[in-house]
């Protein structure tokens, strides 16, 4: 990880939201922030604890049918340390998935091909209640908002793109010839841009693809895991719709959950793409923006959404941090490479 571009483009973020509280006004949202309910801003950390908890218990799951040794607490500590480094890597929120299978080998000596088939399927199990939740978000902003023609386009555009990158990802996993020619078809590009010899590093490339193939199709076609993983994202998704309600509650505000539902989701599409860690910026601006055109004072969206993303995000990427450094310098050092 370069830390210098991370810290880079954390700066951006920070400057991008400071820019939406001065014009909507730090006086108003400090005014608002004054008047939450302490209450239920706890009630809204417990529920993250309780998500956390669940994406353990669905990884743990997955981890338990390969027969991989784990204990809880490690587990549990890994898993906030993925979701850490997911927040601080420009990555489309994918880059804390390597380092959980890396941590995962190193604390089970598990093969990291192996752990690495237990990350993707635990990723997968939260694509089809994502994709559900985002066909009905954009729906009932193009009813409930009134959304223009564009719009609405551009946000069925980025949900279709979704849907075909993940189609690919997938068909790569399962598919051996066809994973094997995506690779040759990376490394004869890479030959164009450098003289080394690459025939050792595309054998390394073949082999673990083969391997994490074989676990991840394993697991694919165990249909009670996947049922079980896929029934808890969903609560997943519910609690995590929960926790937004519960930070309005604390304001004094009640929103609906399809208003929220449409709202989080729209968020985490812009949030998939890899421009800032955390989506930091963009999706505190559209959350901003939508609770806005939703009849919330911008004063009471921006303190919410400030109070919400303080819980979601940056407590998260602060345990994250703090508990990387028990796994070792070489784990540290695994992340500098990452």
């Amino acid at each position: 990880m370069d830390y210098k571009k991370v810290v880079a483009l954390l700066a951006v973020g920070i400057i991008i939201l400071l820019a939406m509280v001065m014009f909507v006004g730090p006086g108003q949202i400090f005014n608002a922030l004054k008047t939450a309910n302490i209450n239920y801003v706890i009630l809204a950390i417990a529920i993250q604890f309780v998500i956390i908890w669940l994406w353990n218990t669905r990884w743990s799951i997955i981890c338990n049918s390969l027969d991989i040794p784990h204990h809880q607490l490690s587990l549990f500590a890994m898993t906030i340390v993925g979701l850490a480094i997911n927040d601080l890597t420009p990555s489309g929120r994918s880059g804390g998935e390597p380092v959980r299978a890396y941590l995962l080998s190193k604390n089970s000596s598990a093969e990291f091909k192996k752990t690495f088939a237990t990350v993707m399927a635990d990723k997968l199990c939260d694509t089809i209640p994502f994709m559900v939740l985002a066909i009905f978000a954009i729906s009932y902003l193009m009813f409930y908002l009134h959304l223009s023609t564009a719009l609405f386009s551009l946000l069925l555009i980025a949900l279709v793109v979704f849907i075909i990158a993940l189609a690919f990802i997938i068909y790569i996993c399962i598919n051996e010839t066809f994973g094997i020619k995506a690779i040759q078809w990376v490394f004869r590009q890479l030959r164009h841009f450098t003289s080394r010899d690459l025939d050792k590093y595309e054998d390394i490339a073949t082999t673990s693809l083969v391997g994490f193939q074989s676990s991840l199709l394993y697991l694919m076609n165990d249909y009670k895991l996947l049922v079980i993983a896929t029934v808890i994202s969903f609560v997943v998704w519910f609690l995590e719709l929960s926790r937004v309600f519960v930070v309005f509650m604390a304001f004094g505000v009640h929103v609906s959950l399809g208003m929220i539902a449409a709202v989080f989701l729209v968020s985490s599409l812009i949030g998939i793409i890899p421009i800032l860690p955390g989506g930091l910026g963009s999706i505190d601006g559209v959350m901003i923006l939508l609770y806005s055109l939703a009849g919330i004072s911008s004063s009471i969206s921006t303190a919410a959404t400030l109070v919400e993303r303080m819980i979601s995000l940056w407590m998260v990427i602060i345990i994250g941090v703090i508990l990387l450094p028990f796994f070792g310098t070489k784990a540290l050092e695994y992340v500098e490479s990452s």
